[in-house]
């Protein structure tokens, strides 16, 4: 019998850590989420961050990945907005 949910952590760097005032989040998910589909749900939370949504990249497990990826049981999910600084 298959899972009914994933444990998923999400890395918050920059402005999402500074939205959510937390380095991190650990969330349950159905199998077969998308990482585009966590992200809109953050957003969901947080709408103040919707301006980032579409300049945001993704690690999965510390890879890059596309944002259609499917997530896994355990994976660690990163949000890699753009940083500037110096």
């Amino acid at each position: 019998m298959a899972e009914a949910s994933i444990t998923v952590t999400i890395k918050l760097f920059a402005i999402y850590q500074e939205v959510y005032g937390i380095p991190e989040l650990i969330r349950q998910f159905t199998p077969e989420t998308t990482v585009s589909e966590v992200l809109s749900l953050v957003i969901e939370e947080h709408s103040q961050l919707k301006k980032w949504q579409s300049i945001t990249r993704f690690s999965i497990n510390y890879q890059f990945v596309e944002s259609d990826t499917k997530l896994q049981d355990g994976d660690e999910l990163v949000f890699i907005p753009p940083v500037s600084g110096g």
